[in-house]
């Protein structure tokens, strides 16, 4: 089975938003916290940057939301199956 790079990119970015709104942040106050731009945070979140997030701006991402990076970078069985239905459309 090949992972869709793209599918896991959106999955990550989704986690960021929820959580960023679970700690009622702003994407403006999210990308100050780890110096970067409102714009940024917005590709991220969508999926969208450059198709390459580092693991140094994940773990910046993290600590900002004071959640643990594992909790970004892991998946459930039903968001993988998600991606398996996405890959066959």
């Amino acid at each position: 089975m090949s992972t869709d790079k793209k599918m896991v990119l959106r999955q990550i970015g989704a986690k960021i938003a929820y959580f960023r709104t679970l700690v009622g942040i702003s994407q403006r106050e999210l990308a100050a916290k780890i110096n970067t731009t409102q714009s940024t945070i917005s590709k991220v979140e969508s999926g969208n940057y450059n198709d390459n997030l580092s693991i140094v701006m994940l773990t910046e991402i993290a600590d900002a939301l004071e959640v643990d990076l594992s909790l970004l970078l892991e998946f459930t069985g039903y968001e993988k199956a998600m991606w398996d239905r996405k890959s066959g459309e």
